[in-house]
Parts: structure tokens; sequence; C-alpha cells
């Protein structure tokens, strides 16, 4: 029954075309989800949810607050255990990488955005280790990739929204992320921070890593994603990005897919 709703919802929603071409590809998939069913607090979030993240692609993950994108986030990444079904992710643990929404960045720690960068180094190299000559020119490299590199002692506290995400990716890039997961990336962010990571991510996509994005503007999913996982009711559906502009208005999609931008929202 699974099965067969997945693919009507995907003839419906992205066309046969776009339905073969994601089976084909479904084996080269590194995170898959198999009649997923997750719950928080006793209480069931999301339930029946199959699919898979391609490698090389950007999935947007949208949906209203409480339909359950953090909490399918979470059981990604492995900190919330599915109550029945299982995540299949075969990208090293290492080579995970989830960036939360700023809200939930300590800006009191003092750490300089230099320092930041370098600790994606930690999954791989260890905490306590130490940096090499190596590790301190990718730094580098990373932070004038992202044209931060004359902040680099400044401390976050100090730094606008743009400049702490740009950080933030920063450290992603060093980590060498193949499964990448970010929270509303462009909220409280300059147009010309947009601009950047957006650039950042599709050449991440483009080197082969799995980008998950949890969207609430239209407008950067159309420039973004290749494919969109809406959830819903406790259900996820998989639609091809064009769908959403072919059918629908934005007045129209906005309101149903993509919610609203609270902090802490599951």
């Amino acid at each position: 029954v699974v099965c067969h709703r997945a693919v009507v919802d995907a003839l419906v929603f992205g066309g046969l075309g776009w339905w073969v071409a994601r089976m084909s590809q479904r084996s080269l998939s590194r995170c898959q989800l198999h009649n997923l069913h997750l719950a928080q607090a006793r209480r069931t979030v999301l339930e029946h949810l199959e699919g898979d993240f391609q490698p090389g692609a950007i999935t947007a993950l949208i949906g209203a607050n409480g339909a359950g994108k953090s909490t399918l986030i979470q059981a990604i990444m492995g900190e919330l255990r599915p109550i029945n079904g299982e995540v299949v992710c075969t990208v090293p643990k290492e080579r995970r990488a989830w960036l939360p929404q700023q809200l939930a960045l300590d800006l009191t720690f003092p750490m300089s955005v230099e320092e930041l960068v370098m600790t994606g180094s930690w999954p791989s190299h260890g905490a306590l280790t130490g940096y090499c000559a190596a590790h301190y020119r990718k730094g580098r490299e990373i932070m004038a990739r992202l044209g931060i590199s004359h902040l680099a002692h400044r401390p976050l506290g100090e730094l606008s929204g743009g400049q702490r995400q740009r950080a933030l990716i920063g450290r992603t890039l060093m980590q060498e992320a193949e499964l990448l997961l970010l929270d509303e990336p462009f909220a409280n962010v300059d147009s010309e921070t947009v601009d950047i990571l957006i650039r950042i991510l599709r050449q991440m996509a483009d080197d082969g890593a799995t980008i998950i994005v949890v969207l609430h503007d239209m407008d950067h999913l159309q420039r973004l994603a290749d494919e969109v996982l809406m959830l819903n009711g406790g259900h996820g559906r998989w639609v091809a990005p064009s769908a959403l502009t072919d059918h629908h208005s934005p007045a129209q999609v906005v309101p149903f897919t993509l919610g609203g931008r609270h902090a802490g929202s599951a």
C-alpha cells in the first residue's frame, strides 16, 4: 500500500519521467528511508515514510510548523530511534554534518571565525590532536572562498547573521561532509550571503554530497532544490520542484507546504 501510494504521488506531482529517473538512481543512494515511523514524547509525528536522498542532489524539506522536519533530521543524524522502520545511511558519521538554526548557536562562547572553521576537522582528526600546516592552509582557502578571510580573528558574537552563517558553512567544508543537513540556512542573512551559500551548496552537490535543507521560501527552493520532500499530516510526499510552480502559484503553495519560520518547530 505504501509503495503504491508513493508511485501515485510521484506520477501526479512529478511526472512519469521524473519518477523513472528517481527509481533508476535509487541504488546509488547512501541515505534511504524504509517505512519510517517517528515519534516525539510518545506522539507519532511521521509514519510510513519512504524514499531516498541522492548523492549529488539537493533535497528541500518543506512543511508547516510541527510537520516533522526537525524530527526527521534527528532520525537521519542517528539522534532519534524510529518506533518502526529504519533509516539506512552508509555515510560515515564523521562525514555527516548538521547545521542548525543560528538561534542554537551560543554567541557568548569565546571562539573566532577561524577557530570555528577549523573545528570541522575534529570528526576525522580529533579535537585534541592539534592542527598541522595543511589544516591551516585548507582553513584559509575555505574562508577566502566564503569571503570571510578578513574576519578570521573576529569573535562569533561580533558577526552579522550572514557572516556567522558563512563561518558555519565553512566548518562543514572543512569537515568534507558527504551528508549535509541544514535548517533554514537563509534565515536572517543578507542577499549577498544567500547568493554565496547557494553557490557553495551547489558546488558541494556537484562534488557528490547529499544535501537536505529545510526551506520556507519559494524563491530559494526554485534556485536550489533538485527534489522536494513535503511533510504534511504525518506523511511525506516526494515532489518535483517544477510541480510546485507548474500547478500552483507561490501564494497557493507557500501556506500549505513551506510553513512559518519559528525556531524549534518539529
